[in-house]
């Protein structure tokens, strides 16, 4: 009994420690995010040579992912997290304290945040997992919803820092120290078994990290992703979209930066109980057509109140998408970190080609319609929906 007790406090300690460190990646991130504006004019580029340097991160990124599964086999998820989160912290720093020197330091900090970020999101999924399994009940979502309101907190609070007329680098670099504290901490309450499987599931067990890569399953889930993080990312272009197109304040594209997100948030915490009774490929496709509807309200309106909606309405409809896709990933534990490394680094494909997509399309029909790009990849990701269905096998797996 005192045993069994003790596992059950280990596992809401770990429970809490995911939490945490899904809601701080979300917040570095939306903070990054939402200074982008002034970064932007600070650096006086047009929005195809800022696409470009947004580009440094998804490079860092694509680096990063594919190498994220033997990292995370070799040091396990709590060291894993605890090392990336310090780099990702440290990247902003250096994009933070050299943005008014000029590009180079923000291209340099935002590649090693890349790096930091995918490595550090691959780690706490697959620990995600292992605590999932341990409560025996669907909780993924939601830490990825807690990833969401670390985004809510972070565009938020950015939304006051520019109101307030609080410096960028002051801003960001006070959000680095923060988390680079943090996260390290939280990591000590991970479950520790998940390390030693992690090990067990490398080479000396016949299972190669690398094997997933010869998955088809693995491989049309990791086109699923890249269909909705390219729709993600493209949501961080909806305040220059609001700024440029509607003629909107800088604090109001903040502002719809942060209703996107909320969105998503609300999405993410409501949307398994959907799961649960209809299904992931039923659930994610009519997400898909939910964001396609807000996307082309906003791409192709004229009233700012009504972009607003369809931010809302693309927010809503993108909120599944990626968790429930890394969810799917990971539904046999013994190879969650091999597939969900190679899922997330196709999926990470997206931030590459997306910024530098999207920004010189902008360059020549404007930020507004511009990012109407990602309706393409919504009708392709309801057809790769299909792919997320549970696996009709024997042991635990993960439905939502």
């Amino acid at each position: 009994m005192v045993t069994r007790l003790a596992a059950e406090a280990g596992t809401r300690r770990a429970r809490n420690a995911v939490y945490l460190v899904f809601a701080a990646s979300g917040f570095i991130i939306a903070s990054w995010t939402a200074r982008i504006p002034q970064i932007r004019a600070a650096l006086g580029v047009t929005p195809g040579v800022l696409g470009l340097i947004l580009l440094c991160a998804a490079v860092g990124a694509a680096i990063s992912t594919p190498l994220s599964g033997l990292v995370v086999a070799w040091l396990g998820e709590a060291r894993t997290v605890a090392i990336t989160g310090v780099i990702t912290a440290a990247g902003l720093a250096i994009a933070a304290a050299g943005y008014r020197v000029g590009i180079a330091p923000v291209a340099g900090g935002l590649f090693l945040f890349g790096v930091g970020a995918a490595a550090w999101d691959v780690a706490m999924n697959v620990q995600g997992a292992a605590v999932e399994q341990a409560l025996g009940r669907s909780i993924m979502p939601r830490f990825h919803a807690g990833w969401s309101i670390g985004t809510v907190a972070g565009a938020g609070t950015g939304a006051v820092m520019v109101l307030a007329g609080v410096p960028v680098n002051v801003h960001l670099l006070a959000v680095a120290v923060a988390v680079a504290v943090a996260v390290p901490v939280a990591t000590r309450h991970f479950l520790a078994h998940r390390q030693r499987a992690a090990r067990q599931a490398g080479p000396a067990a016949g299972h190669h990290p690398l094997a997933a890569w010869a998955e088809p399953r693995t491989l049309l889930i990791g086109l699923f992703l890249l269909c909705m993080a390219f729709t993600e990312g493209t949501g961080d272009w909806l305040s220059l979209a609001v700024i440029d197109g509607y003629h909107a304040a800088a604090a109001v594209g903040t502002a719809t930066f942060a209703v996107f997100l909320a969105a998503m948030t609300t999405g993410r915490w409501f949307g398994p109980r959907f799961i649960d009774r209809y299904g992931r490929v039923t659930v994610l496709r009519s997400g898909t057509v939910v964001a396609l509807a807000g996307l082309l309200i906003i791409g192709f309106g004229t009233d700012l109140p009504l972009a607003l909606a369809g931010t809302l309405l693309m927010g809503l409809g993108t909120a599944l998408g990626f968790p429930v896709g890394v969810t799917s990933a990971a539904d046999d534990p013994r190879r969650a970190a091999a597939r969900v490394s190679a899922a997330s680094s196709i999926g990470y494909l997206a931030f590459l080609f997306g910024p530098p997509a999207i920004g010189f399309l902008s360059d020549r029909v404007g930020v507004q319609h511009g990012i109407v790009l990602a309706g393409l990849l919504l009708a392709a990701a309801f057809f790769l929906a299909a792919a997320t269905a549970p696996l009709p096998v024997s042991g635990p797996a993960v439905d939502g």
